[in-house]
């Protein structure tokens, strides 16, 4: 008697709408689990808002974006995609901060780091603050006792995010001096808002984590090559690997839920699909959201965003002889040198004037700038990169233009907490992801990551009774 043939087994289906650094990890992570996963991008690139582009013969990023040595997510993800050896990550933090009073023939410029040791949580940056020149004595024992005191804060208290860290600060003995020279120097970074704007909650998850967990968590990462490289090049190489099919160019224009989602396309073309996992930004998420399909679903209307500007500006000459430093006493926040990313050296800038530099300047929390012409933000931050690097008086301009988000975050003010949803929808089989999304994170490119694996386990069963903060968020094996 032969055996009775094996019954033919359907793989699972799935549709992400998003192709930033959620949707490419929840699409990779549905196609390892054996899923036939189609990726749905509008722009033509994927890596959201961390991505390259063509200006003449220079290769540009929209931002700089940065990454510490504690978003374990994010560097799981750039290893998954084969991209480890296009990113350089600090041995030990070292942070240069260059700070400028007066102008013209009184300008006075300090320079200061921030520099960790070997040594034990707090004590490894304990050298570094005691000759840390942008405060007196007093204000660095200020620092330390505000430090002590976020260590022990419990994130998982809710109360935190009702509170914002400019009043908590205060009432831990901080002032404007150690607010400028040493909160708000990392704080807006990393969290796109000022210390007054910001919940508690995500300034401790940025601290904690960072500055206070281990020594080395804080040591900083960034590309060495441009964005578009990992984010696009590695990504779709990757995700074509795994058997996923990568729209480009294509847009959602509705979900409906069902026993099999339809996920109808603006060109009419209608994609079925067991599991939806929406991974695009707040405000498109919302709008494919079937109505009541999350708690509080009309909130989202409240969930606000906050801008980031870039200025790159290419010099005839080197003005700048370190990577990047932070800047205080001016508008200018942090600066990088870009020059080797972009490809300067070989482009038509670069023959012409072979020691050209490409200096890009990252501006966080500048609602009052975002919306400026051209010109005015020329006639703002020309004048003080020259304040601040006395080389780029005698150096002719090249160029100078300017990239905007002007939705780059979500707004982490305090009450932000109450507004991000989770991973699992009302509806079964449709999932939300993005870095606004209740990760725990600021909207960062650790968050983005994993809110793709929050997506990813919720859809794969094992995610119900799991905090969506995954552990190291590193990749599963």
């Amino acid at each position: 008697m032969s055996a009775r043939p094996a019954a033919a087994t359907t793989r699972p289906t799935a549709v992400v709408v998003g192709g930033g650094l959620a949707g490419i990890t929840a699409a990779l992570r549905l196609a390892e689990a054996d899923h036939r996963v189609t990726l749905v991008e509008g722009r033509p690139r994927l890596g959201g808002l961390a991505f390259s582009f063509q200006r003449g013969e220079l290769t540009v990023d929209n931002g700089q974006h940065v990454y510490l040595r504690c978003c374990t997510a994010y560097r799981g993800l750039v290893d998954r995609l084969g991209a480890g050896g296009l990113v350089d990550l600090q041995p030990r933090l070292d942070v240069p901060v260059l700070g400028v009073s007066g102008t013209g023939a009184t300008t006075r410029r300090t320079l200061g780091r921030l520099r960790r040791s070997a040594l034990p949580v707090p004590l490894h940056l304990a050298g570094s603050l005691a000759t840390y020149p942008h405060l007196g004595a007093v204000d660095r024992l200020r620092v330390v006792r505000a430090a002590l005191a976020l260590k022990g804060l419990d994130l998982a208290d809710p109360a935190l995010d009702e509170i914002s860290f400019g009043d908590w600060l205060r009432r831990n003995g901080q002032n404007a001096a150690t607010l400028a020279a040493m909160w708000d120097l990392v704080g807006v970074a990393t969290l796109n808002a000022r210390a007054d704007q910001v919940s508690l909650a995500l300034a401790a998850k940025v601290f904690k984590t960072g500055l206070l967990s281990d020594p080395g968590a804080s040591d900083i990462g960034m590309a060495a090559v441009p964005m578009g490289a990992i984010h696009h090049d590695a990504a779709l190489a990757e995700l074509e690997r795994a058997g996923v099919r990568v729209l480009l160019r294509a847009r959602v224009a509705e979900v409906k839920p069902a026993a099999q989602h339809a996920v109808r396309l603006d060109g009419g073309e209608l994609l079925t699909a067991d599991t939806v996992v929406l991974a695009g930004a707040q405000d498109s998420a919302a709008a494919l959201l079937p109505p009541d399909a999350i708690e509080g679903q009309r909130r989202l209307a409240e969930f606000g965003t906050a801008p980031i500007l870039n200025v790159h500006v290419v010099y005839d000459r080197k003005v700048l002889r370190r990577p990047f430093f932070a800047a205080l006493g001016s508008p200018v926040q942090w600066v990088f040198d870009r020059t080797a990313h972009s490809g300067l050296a070989a482009s038509g800038a670069g023959r012409a004037h072979p020691g050209a530099q490409y200096l890009a300047l990252s501006q966080s929390a500048v609602q009052d700038e975002i919306d400026l012409p051209v010109a005015d933000l020329r006639a703002r931050y020309l004048p003080e990169l020259e304040r601040l690097l006395p080389a780029a008086a005698g150096a002719e301009v090249l160029d100078f233009f300017v990239t905007r988000e002007r939705t780059a975050t979500f707004d982490p003010a305090p009450g932000t907490a109450a507004l991000r949803p989770a991973a699992r929808t009302r509806i079964p089989g449709l999932l939300l992801a993005g870095s606004w999304t209740a990760t725990g994170w600021p909207a960062t490119m650790e968050g983005a990551v994993r809110s793709g694996h929050a997506a990813a386990d919720a859809a794969l069963g094992d995610g119900a009774h799991r905090p969506v903060d995954r552990g190291d968020g590193r990749w599963p094996r």
